[in-house]
């Protein structure tokens, strides 16, 4: 079943435009800081710290598709909400504590309700993410 979904995640992520790709990072982000707290309160140390860094990645990604140039003052931002949520993240699996890991999940969450609300209504902000990178990092996330 896992392969299955795995291989319809991949041919999502190659026929994705740059927009639905950055919504596919943050739910990859989204679901990695989820299930990090499950495995929290279940104990469960090396599972933990892996799913916070699967996160901690896709962050570091999103960061580095950024284009400056396109994207201007919002893409500023972005890297420092990335940055803050990825310290956040460090925190978390520092403390053992699933505080940071519940901010970092509804900052993502948020963050995918404005790119899904961008897609629906105009022109979505693709120059704020570069393609090539973002491309690089949904087709990474897939494994």
């Amino acid at each position: 079943m896992a392969n299955i979904h795995s291989r319809y995640f991949e041919e999502e992520v190659l026929g994705a435009d740059p927009v639905r790709l950055v919504e596919l990072l943050y739910r990859g982000a989204i679901d990695a800081a989820r299930t990090a707290r499950k495995h929290l309160a279940d104990g469960r140390v090396r599972e933990r710290a892996r799913e916070i860094n699967r996160a901690w990645g896709i962050l570091q990604e999103l960061t580095r598709s950024l284009d400056h140039a396109q994207g201007g003052e919002i893409s500023r931002r972005l890297a420092s909400l990335y940055a803050y949520m990825q310290t956040r993240l460090l925190e978390a699996n520092a403390k053992q504590s699933g505080a940071p890991l519940e901010e970092v999940e509804a900052l993502l969450g948020t963050l995918a309700e404005a790119w899904q609300a961008a897609r629906q209504s105009v022109a979505p902000p693709a120059s704020i993410h570069g393609s090539d990178p973002v491309f690089e990092a949904a087709a990474n996330a897939v494994g």
